[in-house]
């Protein structure tokens, strides 16, 4: 049965700016069926630039201030493609997207926002740091202020333009470096005679008469011309010495807009009162890359969120058939501006007042905001039977539903159930077969292994879906120490109109075909289907070239234990299905699972006794499958095995994968301390790995020289543990 309409339209949303954010929240509670949504922004949270003063002033935590795109994206049903956007051809409807193949689209939006900061020579090393965007803003701000609390900067900066932000920060800068040392010095710099020359005089008055109170150094009519490391020289020949600038002069818009075709004013978007481009009917744009030919405003966050609705209301049009509607910007709006310390100035109408408590008004309006852009937990799909059901029904409904990757996989205890009858090898030429990583064939001189692996979806990107299939799936090939040699794909896809299956279809191979070919190996066709939801899978052979097959067995007493990747991938994948996990520790997930074992494990083979990589059973399971087949013994240390952001905060709170009850009943052959049972950490070594490490046992005496090798070739790896005599009682121990 069809559990949704089959996709027949591209939405494409570039940038997570606060339109698109409120956008995504809408689509969650009213999707439009039949469209695909896409978000593509460089990284999983976007900047409340309204609350940046608090942040840098040291009143709001950096994940305070910003909005988790990566939760955002999964309550809408969109795939969020972590990259940046770097040409239009809207005849074509296509977007290229740095480091990847481009993507089609039918109806795409602009909510890119702008850069902050005037044309500057900026020579040698510099201290410059442009507040938008302000991801790298922030990282800036952050190492700045712990060299000043070390005492190895001095508390200085300077603010590199005078208009109502600039005001903000230098002050948000004064309050913060203020209790880090006696001696900070703050500096505001501003081309024109006077800050907020378009403000009305009784709020540059209060913010003048402010600046001075704190001491701030006011250079009005100065002009930067060029920043040398931490000098500003200035037009009027004068410095300015600071260890900090920050740019917020001027608004820049992105560059490669001019090469769109776009109608541009200044290099911003035209839009008609639709919010539609005037040059461009399948193009819209919103925020601050948007020039409102009807009605020009000043570039505020304000207008953006007021477009939000109709902005949502006129794409769902674009894509359905629909009547567009007007957009009617307010001509006046109520700026609260902080003072640096929890004070604010408010104006509207050109009356300014400052009064007690308006900072605490601004904080609950801002915190507000960023309430309405926090999903619920996205409920998991349930079966949704009623009336009499067969016995066991209720109970696997009440079951946490199933997750993708290697959490979607069958236990080992049910695998080794139904693979115990399966009959041994007749042929001669198969060497190995049920038990190990992959298979392994003789041809002749030569000897052959065989792998098969798939997934059900985990992430609603196609290309990185099969990124991290096609690494995971080598994994089976470099565990054994052979050279990766061809490959099949199997894919199943959703019900979708022939011209997207084509679009789908050249994402997942573009992914397959960049992984593959870098591992040496040719992708060389395939199978495809039609299913309930996107599966990618692979089949693998590679070849020994001489040398034996490594495999789980091998391992000798004294080995030392190597691993090459953390753990709690499955955790992660579980938490970000149910809208638990933040954006930044998803977004950290998939890069891990994206980076290939490949180098890794040719350093480790030239010393490896027995290897695998880590996958479906867990780091217990798998050095547990390795120490049996070696007849030996081990114990691993909690505090030695490293571990994924974010995975033991949320194994704490009791987040597991689907898999957990199947592959955690190994825990009750295994000894270890009672209360190490109780640690989150010990939860995590069921966790299933999707693309997992290589999990190697080396010779003792070799492990410095494989250390350094890895982290010349900038490879990660950790010694965990031991391998001893099978003496011991239990195969695996565990310690603190």
């Amino acid at each position: 049965m069809r559990t949704s309409a089959p996709i027949t339209r591209d939405l494409l949303l570039i940038g997570g700016g606060h339109a698109h954010a409120l956008l995504l929240k809408m689509w969650g509670m009213t999707p439009l069926p039949g469209v695909r949504l896409t978000l593509v922004n460089p990284d999983p949270t976007a900047p409340y630039t309204g609350m940046l003063p608090g942040f840098v002033a040291g009143h709001y935590e950096r994940d305070e201030v910003e909005i988790d795109l990566v939760r955002l994206a999964r309550f809408a049903g969109a795939r969020l493609i972590l990259g940046h956007v770097d040409g239009l051809d809207l005849k074509a409807g296509r977007a290229s997207i740095e480091g990847r193949p481009d993507i089609a689209f039918d109806i795409a939006s602009l909510d890119i926002g702008i850069a902050s900061g005037q044309p500057l020579t900026v020579e040698g090393e510099t201290a410059l740091w442009r507040a938008k965007p302000m991801s790298r803003f922030a990282q800036g701000w952050q190492t700045h202020l712990d060299q000043v609390a070390a005492g190895s900067r001095p508390a200085t900066a300077a603010v590199i333009g005078g208009g109502v932000g600039g005001v903000e920060l230098a002050m948000a800068m004064h309050h913060r470096l203020r209790r880090l040392s006696s001696e900070t010095r703050v500096t505001l710099i501003e081309a024109s005679d006077q800050i907020l020359p378009l403000a009305p005089p009784s709020l540059r008055r209060t913010l003048v008469r402010k600046l001075n109170d704190l001491n701030i150094d006011l250079r009005l009519g100065s002009k930067v011309d060029r920043v040398e490391g931490s000098c500003a020289r200035l037009v009027n020949g004068q410095t300015v010495e600071a260890a900090f600038f920050a740019s917020v002069a001027g608004a820049l818009p992105a560059p490669w807009l001019e090469q769109t075709g776009l109608s541009l004013k200044d290099g911003f978007v035209r839009v008609d009162q639709t919010l539609r481009s005037i040059s461009h009917d399948t193009l819209f744009a919103v925020g601050d890359c948007a020039h409102m030919d009807f009605s020009p405003r000043p570039k505020a966050g304000v207008f953006a969120v007021r477009q939000a609705p109709v902005l949502f209301a006129n794409l769902q049009a674009a894509l359905s058939g629909g009547r567009l509607r007007p957009f009617h910007p307010q001509g006046d709006y109520l700026k609260l501006i902080s003072l640096g310390a929890k004070a604010a100035v408010a104006e509207k109408w050109g009356i300014s007042v400052s009064l007690p408590g308006l900072w605490a008004w601004k904080d609950q309006i801002d915190k507000r905001f960023l309430d309405r852009l926090s999903p619920p937990s996205t409920p998991m799909e349930r079966l949704t039977s009623s009336g009499p059901v067969a016995l066991g029904v209720m109970a696997l409904e009440q079951a946490q539903p199933l997750c993708g990757g290697c959490g979607s996989k069958v236990g080992p205890d049910v695998l080794n159930a139904a693979l115990c009858d399966l009959e041994a090898p007749r042929r001669a030429d198969i060497v190995r077969g049920r038990g190990d990583d992959a298979a392994v064939l003789s041809m002749g001189t030569e000897q052959q292994v065989l792998t098969c692996d798939h997934f059900r979806a985990f992430t609603l990107d196609p290309y990185v879906l099969a990124q991290i299939t096609a690494n995971h799936a080598l994994g089976d090939i470099w565990a054994m120490g052979a050279e990766p040699q061809a490959a099949l794909a199997s894919l199943i896809l959703t019900a979708m109109s022939e011209a997207k299956q084509t679009e789908t279809v050249r994402e997942i191979m573009a992914g397959l075909q960049s992984v593959i070919s870098a591992a040496g190996a040719d992708l060389v066709g395939g199978h495809t289907s039609l299913g309930a939801e996107l599966t990618v899978g692979l089949t693998l052979t590679g070849l020994m070239n001489g040398r034996a097959a490594i495999g789980l067995g091998g391992a000798k007493v004294g080995d030392r234990l190597i691993l090459t990747k953390p753990i709690g991938v499955g955790t992660l994948m579980a938490a970000e299905m149910r809208g638990l996990a933040k954006g930044d520790w998803v977004a950290a997930a998939l890069c891990q699972m994206i980076q290939s074992s490949g180098p890794a494990s040719q350093i480790l083979l030239s010393q490896a006794h027995a290897m695998t990589d880590v996958t479906g059973f867990g780091l217990a399971g798998h050095l547990h499958a390795m120490l049996e087949q070696s007849d030996l013994s081990g114990q691993i240390s909690l505090e030695a095995v490293p571990w994924c952001d974010g995975a033991i905060h949320l194994a704490k709170d009791g987040v597991h994968s689907s898999i957990y009850p199947q592959t955690s009943s190994l825990a009750g052959r295994m000894s270890v301390d009672e209360a190490l049972r109780l640690d989150p950490r010990f939860a995590l070594l069921f966790d299933p790995q999707t693309s997992g490490g290589m999990l190697a046992a080396v010779p003792a005496d070799q492990v410095e020289g494989l250390l350094a090798q890895m982290a010349e070739q900038g490879q990660s790896a950790w010694v965990i543990g031991s391998v001893s005599d099978a003496t011991v009682g239990h195969r695996l121990t565990v310690t603190a």
